[in-house]
């Protein structure tokens, strides 16, 4: 998984349909999650698209996430969003601003506010599993 940075560095060269075009090539690269593990225990509630985010700790006590979404560019933000909280504690991950890692994307000008609006709902859930996992 590329880092934040990384990510955003080429994300800044873009015009927006390439930026389009990279958050589908993010969540593409997702790793996949089986079906079974997309139930309505797991779907992100709020959110235009369906989203789906498995937790599974390690044997180190970080948490290692599986996601999904049936919309492309959806499952790109999660990507996104993953990446500041992939395989970290639950310390660091409740500690963590997502929303300020995620602030220099501004993703609610280059998408739809249907797009970003379950943005909140997802870190929201990341947040509340950690803090079960804490």
């Amino acid at each position: 998984m590329q880092s934040l940075d990384d990510i955003r560095e080429e994300y800044d060269f873009l015009d927006p349909d390439d930026r389009y075009r990279l958050l589908i090539d993010l969540g593409r690269a997702l790793e996949p999650m089986p079906d079974a593990l997309k139930t309505d225990t797991t779907l992100v509630r709020g959110c235009s698209a369906s989203v789906w985010v498995y937790p599974m700790p390690q044997a180190d006590g970080r948490l290692h996430f599986l996601a999904d979404s049936n919309a492309a560019i959806t499952k790109g933000i999660i990507a996104l969003v993953l990446t500041t909280v992939q395989d970290r504690t639950p310390a660091e991950i409740i500690a963590a601003d997502i929303p300020a890692a995620l602030a220099p994307f501004d993703l609610s000008k280059q998408l739809s506010s249907n797009r970003t609006q379950g943005i909140p709902n997802m870190i929201a859930l990341i947040r509340e599993t950690a803090a079960r996992y804490a």
